[in-house]
């Protein structure tokens, strides 16, 4: 498991910096404007150097324009170090009641919610959490759907931020040509990604417990696949 992932060309490459500072003049004044204004690190800033932000939210379904964040959690890490003191973790109170099929995943019931504050009230303090983060998630059209959604819904402008993506980065790790493929490819699943790395088994669809699951992976992943010397820009997307 010692294959280095590919280095992106310069084409592919994305200048979150630059993006950022054009987002910070059209961003409508308030904690979007100042999220964008606080900048992002620069694309040639090593991997190893890079302030990171694991990231995982639970939801009412998986459609970001129909569902609902409830909750979220957030911890702060590096390629070496989780900072579990860091961690932070919100619930959201729906605006529509939750699904039986839900609420069998998450576990997160209608008595738990009803004292949460609705997400409009929490979003700020997500966003300053956020600031000046590289975000990892494990699927990026989740949480960067969601959260755009929402900024969309309450401050009236989209919210982005950099990813690191553990399951395209295992995608990518594990890929093969289909000539020396045996069987079936193997699962991206959270759960299965870190079973490969023999890293322990958590009870998923905890958001807190996910968004370590994600730091912990990516941290094998970058001693497996990843070099921490190299360009944050090689990796985020």
């Amino acid at each position: 498991m010692s294959k280095l992932l590919k280095a992106k060309t310069k084409e592919e490459k994305q200048d979150w910096q630059a993006m950022f500072a054009e987002w910070a003049e059209e961003a409508p004044e308030g904690p979007l404007k100042r999220y964008y204004q606080a900048g992002m690190i620069a694309p040639d800033t090593p991997l190893q150097d890079a302030p990171l932000l694991a990231l995982d939210l639970e939801t009412t379904g998986l459609d970001p324009k129909e569902d609902e964040i409830i909750s979220l959690g957030v911890i702060p890490l590096s390629n070496k170090i989780i900072r579990c003191q860091g961690a932070q973790y919100w619930m959201a109170k729906p605006e529509r009641s939750l699904n039986a099929e839900s609420v069998t995943i998450h576990e997160i019931t209608h008595s738990e919610l009803a004292e949460a504050p609705p997400l409009h009230a929490i979003l700020d303090q997500i966003l300053v959490a956020l600031t000046g983060q590289v975000v990892v998630v494990h699927c990026v059209s989740i949480e960067r759907q969601f959260l755009l959604q929402a900024a969309m819904k309450i401050y009236g402008y989209p919210l982005y931020f950099p990813v690191l993506d553990t399951m395209d980065i295992e995608r990518q790790a594990t890929f093969k040509p289909w000539w020396k493929r045996f069987g079936r490819r193997p699962s991206l699943r959270l759960d299965a990604c870190r079973q490969r790395y023999k890293l322990p088994r958590y009870k998923a669809h905890h958001a807190l417990t996910d968004a370590l699951s994600s730091a912990e992976l990516l941290q094998a992943q970058i001693s497996h696949h990843m070099d921490p010397t190299a360009d944050i820009s090689n990796y985020w997307v």
